[in-house]
C-alpha cells in the first residue's frame, strides 16, 4: 500500500495488490473520515492501523463513492463507523454484494474475512455536507461509471475525491457514457487543486484540465468510432478494430489493464447502440471478439 499527504488533515492511499485502487482520509481533531476502502483486507487492514496509530484518531465516518466491491468490502474493518452513500449505492449492495462475495471466496481465500457492512446513512437527491474538524465535505452524484455514483469535494482545500468518475481511462460498463461526459464536465468549473481518481495516481493542478479534456475526448472519439462500426456490413469485425490508440489512449495504463477496459468499453457501447436500433449482432460471421466485461 502507498500513501500520500495530499494536503493538511488529507491523506491518500493506493493499493499495490489490484488495479491501483485509491481511498482517502480526512482527519478532525477528534475522529476522521474515510473515503472508500481498498479492495484487499490487509491493505484496508494497514490504513486503519496507519489512521489510528500514526494519526492518532479513530474512524467515525466511512463514505463508500459507489457500490463496487474493491471501494466497499472493507467497511467491516472500520467497526462502529456510520457508513454513508447515495440511497443507490446501498440498494445495489444489499442486491448484488453476497452473490459476488460468496463467487469471490471461492477464488480467492483471502475474501474469507470480510461481512458485508451496508450504508447505513443515505441520500437519494441534492448534495451532502459533512463537516471534519476545519473542513466541509461535500457530497455529490457525479453518476456514469455507475448510476449511484457519488465524488467527494473537500472545500477549504479544492480536493476532489472523484472516485470511478475519473480514471486513467474512463470506464462505463454497466454505467452510462453520455453520463459519465457530464460527470467529468462538471469537475472543470470548480478551481481544483488536486484530483483523486478511483484508480491510478493524484492528478495536479496543472495536469487537470488537460486530463479532464482527454478523457471526455476519449469518450467522444468512442461514441464516434462505435457509431460507425455499427453501420459497417460486419459491425463486431468493425468494432474489434477500435483500439485504445486510435481513441487517445495508452494500452499500459492501470499497470496493463488499460486496453482490456478499453475493449470492454467497446464491447458494451456497441451493444448498447445495436439494441437501440434493432441490429442483430449475432449474424456477424466475425465470432472471435472477446465480450468478457470486467466489473470494478
Amino acid at each position: 500500500m502507498q500513501r500520500e499527504r495530499v494536503s493538511e488533515n488529507v491523506y491518500w492511499f493506493q493499493s499495490e495488490i489490484y488495479a491501483q485502487v485509491t481511498a482517502g482520509v480526512i482527519t478532525g481533531p477528534k475522529w476522521a473520515v474515510v473515503i472508500d476502502t481498498l479492495p484487499v483486507p490487509d491493505e484496508t487492514i494497514a490504513m486503519r492501523n496507519y489512521i489510528e496509530d500514526h494519526l492518532e484518531v479513530p474512524v467515525q465516518y466511512i463514505i463508500n463513492t459507489h457500490y463496487h466491491a474493491d471501494h466497499t468490502w472493507g467497511n467491516c474493518f472500520f467497526p462502529g463507523a456510520t457508513i454513508i452513500s447515495h440511497e443507490l449505492c446501498r440498494k445495489l449492495q444489499l442486491e448484488q454484494g453476497q452473490a459476488s462475495l460468496d463467487q469471490a471466496i471461492q477464488q480467492n481465500p483471502i475474501f474469507r474475512s470480510v461481512k458485508l457492512v451496508y450504508p447505513h446513512l443515505t441520500f437519494d437527491s441534492g448534495n451532502m455536507s459533512l463537516r471534519v474538524g476545519k473542513k466541509n465535505l461535500i457530497l455529490f452524484p457525479t453518476p456514469g461509471h455507475s448510476e449511484d455514483g457519488i465524488s467527494v469535494l473537500i472545500e477549504e482545500d479544492r480536493v476532489l475525491f472523484a472516485a470511478d468518475a475519473f480514471l486513467p481511462i474512463p470506464y462505463f460498463v454497466k454505467g452510462n457514457i453520455d453520463k459519465l461526459m457530464d460527470s467529468l464536465k462538471s469537475f472543470t468549473n470548480l478551481g481544483l487543486e488536486n484530483i483523486i481518481q478511483g484508480h491510478g495516481d493524484i492528478i495536479l493542478r496543472g495536469e487537470i484540465e488537460e486530463t479532464i479534456q482527454q478523457n471526455i475526448n476519449y469518450l467522444k472519439t468512442l461514441k464516434t468510432k462505435v457509431k460507425d462500426a455499427l453501420q459497417n456490413k460486419y459491425p463486431l469485425r468493425a468494432a474489434s478494430s477500435i483500439d485504445i490508440e486510435s481513441c487517445g489512449k495508452s494500452r499500459v495504463l492501470l499497470a496493463g489493464l488499460g486496453n482490456s477496459l478499453h475493449q470492454n468499453n467497446v464491447r458494451y457501447l456497441l451493444n448498447q447502440y445495436a439494441l437501440e436500433e434493432g441490429i442483430d449482432l449475432i449474424d456477424s460471421p466475425f465470432d472471435d471478439y472477446d465480450d468478457d466485461i470486467v466489473d470494478e
